[in-house]
């Protein structure tokens, strides 16, 4: 298997664009891809690293390096989030100073990049995987990708 690293950028470049139009943010794929990232990792830090490894397995190479990036995985470390607003705090943690302009200072904005976001991730994951990963959340956390994972 020959890696074709021009490929997988043009793929990230196209994602990120579809993405960042999904989201309403125009053009705007640094912004776009900060809150991707930060939305994934909050997601790998609360999910067993089972499920993440299955998760990863599906997701194109492009998006398997945002996924990993900067991850240790410590067991006895994981956060526990169990409410929409703690894993919003946990997202906007991931994205740092920017999140106060990423996020708008609003819940129900960063709540629907996430939900929007897991709707997006859906041309890429299979409806089973995500049914695995909504299954292992606490009841809190479950409709942010329930109410997705039909379409």
């Amino acid at each position: 298997m020959s890696l074709n690293f021009n490929q997988y950028a043009a793929e990230g470049n196209t994602f990120l664009k579809s993405y960042a139009q999904e989201m309403n943010l125009g053009e705007d794929r640094d912004k776009a891809g900060r809150i991707l990232s930060s939305i994934l990792h909050a997601l790998r830090d609360i999910i067993p690293m089972e499920e993440s490894l299955q998760l990863m397995a599906q997701l194109p190479m492009f998006l398997k390096a945002i996924y990993a990036n900067g991850w240790t995985h410590i067991q006895n470390k994981k956060p526990k989030i169990k409410h929409m607003a703690s894993f919003l705090d946990l997202v906007r943690a991931y994205d740092g100073p920017s999140a106060v302009n990423d996020f708008e200072f609003s819940d129900e904005v960063a709540e629907k990049y996430v939900r929007n976001t897991f709707l997006f991730l859906r041309k890429h994951v299979s409806i089973g995987e995500l049914e695995d990963i909504r299954d292992g959340l606490p009841k809190g956390l479950k409709n942010m990708i329930f109410s997705n994972i039909i379409y």
